[in-house]
């Protein structure tokens, strides 16, 4: 394994900051990264995507989510540990993450033998947990989101002479992210701009530095949900601030208060910061499963979920690069998006109908749905509760559909036949 490197020694010890960051992290110190952990992480494709045809957008997609644990975070825990001491290897590391960053360290700290613990918050996701525990890191469970569990790990840290790694703001991982930013200009050089989700702000930093070093031209927009808009918020008060986060399906995202290096390097650096609603995350995760084949996080989809809002409607025939950034999506969480956002693609409708109960009532019913292209998926009766209307019942329909179109004509001829008709209210996705 290499030697320490030194230039980073100094600032593993907390999380500090450095007024003169710009000769800590350097575009060299990218290049020096990418040569050193090129044998032990994936070099990922940059592809076009089918979605281009739809958008009117050159769209490409750097799918770090094929990396072994399934994320990008990766490329920063493998090249912090290379630049460990080798005092600092012996006695271990420990860091507070969600999953991906600890799943990083987990594996990469196994190969390199060195004793590894990550602290996560009991809203883990239970896959990423078990991964962790897997890979043979030592995993506690502690905190009720990633303030409590940092500030966990970060006495731990202390009171057991461990070295703390934080995963977004430790100038080692910045500079192993940024790696991703060489990757993407070698694959498509003529590159014009690069959507990139934040979360700590770690992955933005490294590649905004790389790639505006190499093109000053190129456009770096960063994505993040409207549950945890922590970058926006430091944008608007000039400095890191801590904002409330509410669950987000992109949970790789959600943290509170951004890096101090992160935010400093890559403040000035971003041309726009896009702020999403939680259906398109949902509805992106679902364009890539269907059209791409791809089984991406809530986190990963993050960008091409600002292509589908219309965020990027600008960039018309522009060259535009998506950081698929991770994978680990719960199968369960995979299964309620796929039907939420098949809901919000116009995909499924579910109504309640008031019918005859007497002989052919529901079977005239089902004949209209029939006739109209929609195929029932579930259907339920209630009578109980109907004290006044002995011969009628309510039926409540889930069905699939074809598209927003085929929805309001499905509408439109059950309010024409029933005078009892309520629909589901969905969000107004239109796209």
């Amino acid at each position: 394994m290499a030697k320490s490197n030194s230039k980073y020694e100094n600032y593993k010890k907390d999380d500090s900051t450095n007024s003169n960051l710009n000769s800590i992290v350097t575009f060299s110190d990218i290049t020096c990264a990418a040569f050193r952990i090129r044998n032990y992480i994936l070099r990922t494709p940059c592809t076009s995507i089918h979605l281009s045809e739809k958008s009117n957008l050159q769209l490409f997609v750097k799918k770090e989510f094929i990396q072994v644990t399934g994320s990008f975070k990766e490329r920063g825990a493998c090249f912090a540990l290379m630049s460990l001491s080798d005092s600092q290897k012996k006695k271990g590391i420990i860091t507070a993450s969600l999953g991906n960053h600890a799943q990083a360290i987990s594996y990469h700290a196994g190969k390199f033998k060195i004793p590894s613990t990550v602290v996560m918050p009991v809203i883990a996701p239970l896959v990423k947990t078990e991964a962790c525990r897997q890979y043979g890191a030592t995993v506690i469970i502690k905190g009720n989101n990633m303030k409590e569990t940092k500030a966990y790990a970060q006495k731990y840290a202390e009171e057991n002479k461990l070295l703390y790694i934080n995963g977004y703001d430790d100038p080692a991982v910045i500079v192993g992210q940024g790696t991703i930013g060489l990757e993407i200009i070698e694959d498509i050089p003529d590159v014009d701009v690069v959507v990139v989700p934040v979360g700590g702000g770690g992955l933005i930093a490294g590649v905004s530095l790389a790639m505006k070093t190499l093109n000053k031209n190129i456009k770096i927009i960063g994505v993040e949900t409207e549950r945890c808009p922590s970058f926006s918020k430091a944008l608007e008060q000039g400095k890191p601030v801590t904002v409330e986060c509410d669950n987000t399906l992109a949970d790789g995202l959600a943290v509170p208060q951004v890096g101090e290096n992160s935010y400093k390097i890559a403040a000035s650096l971003i041309d726009k910061m896009i702020v999403l609603k939680e259906e398109w995350i949902s509805l992106a995760i679902l364009r890539l499963l269907e059209q791409e084949k791809s089984v991406v996080e809530g986190a990963g989809a993050a960008g091409l979920a600002a292509v589908l809002a219309g965020h990027l409607n600008e960039f018309v025939g522009k060259k535009i690069v998506i950081i698929l950034c991770g994978g680990n999506i719960d199968s369960n969480i995979l299964g309620r998006c796929i039907e939420r956002s098949l809901v919000v693609d116009g995909r499924m409708l579910k109504f309640s109908v008031k019918l005859s109960d007497r002989p052919g009532g529901v079977s005239e019913m089902c004949k209209i749905l029939a006739n109209l292209g929609a195929s029932i998926k579930n259907i339920d009766h209630e009578r109980a509760w109907l004290t006044s209307e002995v011969f009628h019942v309510v039926v409540t329909v889930t069905c699939e559909t074809r598209n927003h179109k085929h929805v309001e004509i499905i509408k439109n001829e059950l309010k024409k036949k029933y005078k009892f008709v309520i629909f589901t209210e969905i969000p107004e996705l239109k796209l």
